[in-house]
């Protein structure tokens, strides 16, 4: 896409196109339609540094196919997000084409182009888990985060029920100089509070649907973490790992940014 752009750039700074041909030219770029039911936004990556996400529940295996394909064909890369088992089977048609990454535990795709590799942007991003049961959402995150370009470290199962399970990770996160936090949570969602009050870093809530009963499915998860009395941490909605990776991985490529620049 960026080839493209600076294409028409080039056509129009010779003379050979005017503006409102370069403009249309520009706005035929930004969207790309699939058949009937899918517009899928090109130009997020380059506005905001985030690869195209597409949410493929609710989509038929075929169509999520398709949408890949097309995608990654004009992008270099996708991710598609909760994949059921029949969307990740017809996805695996996209072998030998293209390279098909799964995750099936937390139904996550990333399809690309043979040979695209993504920047590493020196950004440096923590994920912590309170369960066993939180790492789909843990993963989301950690996806996300790597194909934004991030060094990624995961401690999982570290909640606190058993809280001499959190040192060590808190203590590597802090000598491994971390950018951001992201920490999955659900039942009571106390984790994030925790570690929010004893780091110096931002730190991302990712309340889970782990829990039972009066406020379960991630209610009482998101609410204790909306209530949160330690400052410096930010709040994304239940099982939002896919959020919680972008939003972590913006912050910790501005600062590694800022570390280049001196």
């Amino acid at each position: 896409m960026t080839a493209d752009i600076r294409k028409i750039l080039r056509e129009f700074k010779d003379g050979r196109i005017g503006l409102e041909e370069a403009e249309r030219r520009l706005k035929l770029l930004s969207i790309l339609k699939v058949e009937n039911y899918v517009r899928a936004d090109l130009g997020r990556e380059l506005r905001r540094s985030i690869p195209e996400v597409v949410f493929v529940e609710g989509k038929t295996p075929v169509q999520a196919l398709k949408v890949a394909g097309e995608v990654a064909e004009s992008e270099g890369r996708v991710i598609l997000a909760r994949a059921s088992k029949p969307h990740l089977s017809e996805l695996s048609k996209l072998k030998p084409r293209f390279k098909v990454e799964v995750w099936e535990q937390a139904g996550l795709v990333v399809v690309k182009k043979r040979g695209f590799k993504t920047v590493k942007t020196g950004g440096k991003v923590a994920v912590l888990t309170a369960g066993t049961a939180d790492i789909p959402v843990a993963l989301e995150a950690e996806v996300v985060a790597r194909e934004l370009g991030c060094e990624v470290y995961h401690a999982y199962d570290v909640g606190v029920a058993g809280m001499h399970r959190l040192l060590e990770p808190l203590k590597h996160i802090l000598s491994w100089k971390a950018d951001v936090a992201v920490v999955v949570a659900g039942m009571e969602g106390a984790l994030p509070s925790v570690v929010a009050s004893l780091v110096d870093i931002p730190v991302v809530g990712v309340p889970t649907s782990v829990g039972y009963g009066y406020g379960g499915r991630g209610k009482a998860a998101l609410m204790a973490m909306l209530q949160s009395c330690s400052l410096g941490l930010v709040v994304v909605n239940i099982d939002n790992g896919v959020g919680a990776g972008a939003y972590a991985a913006l912050i910790a490529n501005r600062m590694a940014r800022a570390r280049k620049e001196g």
